[in-house]
């Protein structure tokens, strides 16, 4: 049914409703934006002239196209196209206002997407494949050359899209990389070098810390780059000046995290934007007076954030009650999805309680109407190092419509709470998580927001590590368990993963999983697999490079041997799916579930 239709759901109409990413132009031609829609029922990337108003479906592939650019001229738009869903894939370019799509970047061969930037004459693009990671260089629009290549991460700096502004400077002098060539992607390093002769002009490194590179200076001949370091201990903004290798901190009272979105076209200040407790505030932070001045906006999360070349600041902005919208700093939406609005939903409230190590942890939890204790979902997030946040979740206001109190916990190891916070899990996975979500329901429990004999865990990614973890250490905590793309026997799965997702790994496990058999023993699920007793419902992609299929189906086996009531749905892409009609045949799939083993008496 389509999204309007008053005979669809609620919950469903929510995922039905298009949304848009933030639009990417070019400062010389600003008039030509390019975005990512559902308008179509699939992500795929959009073209939109402002001047004229005319919008239009750039790509239509089945797998869906999230990632889109433009050339610096604007003459182009570049996409990135994954062909299962594994999430490699290639570039390839379209005239703006339509034609033959075509590959682009030339000697650059197949693989994951580790970072691009362009500039005038100048092309740079990082690959990884089962070698390791590459940088590829394409001068005039001559093919490109490898000229730089690692078995460690190695990424053009900032942003895998083509709008990259962290990684070319504007005259495309410098090319910045993300590195951890030292071992520790979880803490990279920066170096910046000339993209014509690999020259090395810069480098930076905060042994345990990490580095970001966020954007360079939008003035010619300016060696500038903004960047977020974690000297502090907290994510804070900084920038480095290539022309005489200086440093200079940008001071503000702000708790939490501070990053730089983007520079006001003369120079003269950074877009900061603040993260406190799962939800962002936007600052013009002035770089003469180190005055930093508020950019009005409701409270929610602000998913990015550009300065227009008039000055104006452009912003995607949602809240855990309200669909996301394309905002100015005035507060008009400038670019709306072309269809029915997503109905609101209920809005998240912050939440914080202690741990057993008298730790503060935060979170947010959403509510049914009326009081409870209400049946609950524990839905820890993926990652690890990622963060729940005030901002908009078709999935999660489903679980609301069924009638579930769903509770988000940051536990030790998201991002956003500090550095310290974030690498608790170095070396120590899958205990301190279970601690916290143990702890949070407890809370919400003697809150009297939650029936404890009415409990389910369910996330994915990581959330679906946790929550057979969850199952199989805290198996009468629960009545039933939803693992999305899990982690179900992190041996096996490293030598699937693609190349950055097994950096990732040896660097927060300290090692390749097989060579590590005491974390192994106790914090990997499929050892405690024979403990489970309540019934599991697997949602597995059949294309996942993050979490694969065989390892996936290994303890879905290990579950069919003893006959131990489980259900799976598989689909044919990865990760995720960009296709509407699949998310909604998920999430689905868990209402369903949750019917039959939890609300049912």
């Amino acid at each position: 049914m389509p999204a309007g239709d008053d005979r669809t759901p609620v919950w469903e109409r929510r995922f039905r409703a298009p949304t848009l990413s933030m639009p990417d132009w070019s400062p010389l031609s600003p008039d030509r934006l390019v975005y990512a829609s559902t308008e179509s029922g699939v992500w795929q990337v959009h073209a939109w002239d402002a001047a004229t108003g005319a919008r239009r479906l750039v790509t239509e592939h089945p797998v869906g196209v999230i990632t889109g650019a433009l050339s610096p001229d604007g003459a182009f738009i570049l996409y990135w196209q994954d062909e299962t869903g594994d999430e490699s894939g290639r570039w390839y370019a379209q005239p703006f206002f339509g034609g033959e799509p075509r590959p682009f970047l030339d000697g650059v061969p197949a693989g994951w997407n580790e970072g691009f930037a362009q500039a005038a004459g100048v092309v740079a693009a990082s690959i990884s494949d089962r070698d390791g990671f590459a940088l590829y260089v394409s001068l005039d629009d001559e093919p490109a050359k490898e000229i730089g290549r690692s078995p460690e991460f190695l990424a053009v700096g900032g942003s895998p899209g083509g709008s990259n502004r962290a990684g070319l400077s504007v005259d495309g002098s410098l090319l910045c990389l993300e590195q951890s060539e030292h071992g520790d992607v979880l803490h990279p390093a920066l170096r910046v070098i000339d993209p014509r002769t690999g020259a090395v002009l810069g480098e930076r490194l905060d042994e345990g810390r990490s580095l970001a590179a966020s954007a360079w200076a939008p003035l010619a001949g300016d060696r500038r780059l903004a960047v977020v370091h974690e000297r502090t201990g907290e994510e804070s903004p900084a920038i480095w000046d290539l022309g005489d290798d200086a440093w200079t901190d940008l001071e503000t009272d702000l708790r939490g995290p501070v990053e730089i979105e983007d520079w006001w076209p003369d120079a003269s200040a950074v877009l900061l934007r603040h993260g406190f407790e799962g939800r962002h505030h936007l600052y013009r932070f002035d770089l003469a007076s180190g005055a930093a001045t508020p950019i009005e906006h409701s409270p929610g999360h602000i998913s990015a954030a550009s300065v227009r070349p008039d000055g104006r600041v452009w912003f995607r902005h949602s809240s855990g009650g309200r669909a996301a919208r394309i905002l100015d700093d005035r507060g008009a939406e400038v670019l709306a999805p072309e269809g029915p609005r997503a109905p609101v939903g209920r809005a998240y409230v912050s939440w914080g309680f202690d741990n057993q190590h008298a730790q503060q942890v935060h979170g947010f939890y959403v509510t049914p109407e009326g009081t409870g204790p209400f049946p609950v979902l524990m839905h820890p997030h993926g990652g690890p190092t990622h963060l729940d946040e005030d901002r908009w979740s078709p999935e999660v206001q489903a679980y609301v419509d069924a009638g579930f109190a769903v509770a988000m916990v940051n536990y030790r190891g998201s991002t956003g709470y500090g550095a310290d916070w974030r690498d608790t899990l170095v070396g120590d996975i899958g205990g301190p998580e279970l601690e916290d979500l143990n702890a949070g329901l407890a809370d919400l429990v003697a809150r009297g927001i939650a029936d404890p004999g009415r409990a389910a865990v369910g996330g994915w990614s990581w959330g679906g590590y946790l929550t057979l973890m969850e199952l199989g250490k805290h198996p009468e905590l629960w009545r039933a368990g939803v693992a999305g793309v899990p982690i179900g026997d992190y041996v096996m799965s490293y030598d699937d993963m693609s190349p950055h997702l097994q950096a990732y790994d040896r660097a927060l496990l300290g090692g390749e999983p097989k060579d590590l058999p005491d974390l192994m023993r106790e914090r990997n699920p499929i050892n405690f697999a024979d403990a489970v007793r309540v019934p599991v419902l697997f949602i597995i992609g059949e294309n996942d490079s993050r979490c694969p299929l065989p390892q996936a189906m290994a303890y879905v086996d290990k579950l069919a041997e003893r006959d131990h009531p489980h259900e799976l749905y598989r689909f044919a892409t990865g990760h995720s799916s960009f296709d509407i009609d699949e998310d909604v045949r998920q999430v689905g799939t868990v209402l369903a579930f949750l019917e039959r083993t939890v609300l049912t008496p």
